[in-house]
């Protein structure tokens, strides 16, 4: 049976681990051709193996997302390497919390360059290989569906405290989902925001760990106080936390062709949560 994907080209930012390493590893088993992308070598790498241990093809593209240079270089290695461009999937992301009175402008543009400005960039840069990959299709005679999908938050719909930073950025790119269906229709791609509630990773573990993530040369405190996250996880009314497989399940559902005629949409991913 052919698989969705079969022979598709999708580029997946913060793809290292967590829920942007389920959704490589998924589309990838429906015959997607990746291109990974992580902070550091080491789990990108371990991806690109994984995929290419289980029969696909991938390669890395390591660096972060908010280097001036990122977005060029990582449109450049899929073309480069796959000579073409199908799905593009923004997931890289991270939360640095504080209440707005203690925030410091650091945080604050730390949160808007990485969840806002790096998918702009790579979007930007997307544009023009798109609208040269359509106009050859088109002389062609031939029409291309392409995706993507942009990652935001129940806290960018509805706000959350302690997150002004974090819950402004995800709320922008819901703007920016809406924006780029209407411009990038005509070239027969769809763009749409997946809206994720609690997803257990590593940068939603107990804080009794003590963990941090070292990002940007920054050593951030990951984790939630498990009281509060038992409080949490009471409120869903699935009763629980959703795991990785589960968010890459939501991206997943925008990329295979039966979503070619859905765009401009925010899908929650929450486990029934419709409010913080």
């Amino acid at each position: 049976m052919t698989r969705k994907l079969e022979g598709k080209i999708a580029l997946i930012t913060g793809s290292g681990r967590g829920i942007g390493r389920a959704i490589a590893l998924k589309l990838a088993s429906e015959g997607a051709r990746i291109v990974v992308n992580d902070l550091d070598a080491e789990p990108a790498e371990e991806v690109v193996q994984a995929i290419r241990a289980a029969g696909g093809e991938a390669l890395a593209c390591v660096g972060s997302v908010t280097a001036p240079d990122f977005a060029e270089r990582f449109i450049g290695t899929a073309v480069n390497a796959y000579q073409g461009l199908d799905i593009i999937v923004n997931n890289a992301g991270y939360t640095w919390d504080n209440v707005i009175q203690k925030m410091t402008d650091e945080q604050w543009y730390a949160m808007l360059d990485c969840h806002l400005t790096a998918p702009f960039r790579i979007l930007r840069a997307a544009q023009p290989v798109l609208r040269g990959l359509v106009k050859a299709e088109t002389e062609a005679g031939q029409r291309v569906v392409r995706k993507v999908i942009n990652t935001s938050s129940v806290a960018g719909l509805f706000g959350n405290a302690g997150q002004a930073n974090y819950a402004t950025a995800k709320a922008g790119i819901v703007g920016m989902t809406q924006t780029l269906a209407k411009e990038w229709g005509r070239m027969n791609v769809t763009v749409n925001c997946v809206a994720y509630g609690l997803i257990k990773t590593r940068l939603t573990g107990s804080t009794a760990d003590q963990a941090t993530a070292s990002i940007e040369g920054r050593e951030i405190k990951v984790g939630v106080n498990p009281d509060l996250m038992a409080a949490m996880e009471r409120g869903i009314p699935l009763g629980r936390g959703g795991t990785p497989d589960e968010a890459a399940g939501a991206v997943y559902m925008f990329c295979i062709p039966e979503s070619d005629y859905v765009s401009g949409q925010t899908l929650m991913c929450s486990g029934g949560l419709t409010g913080i």
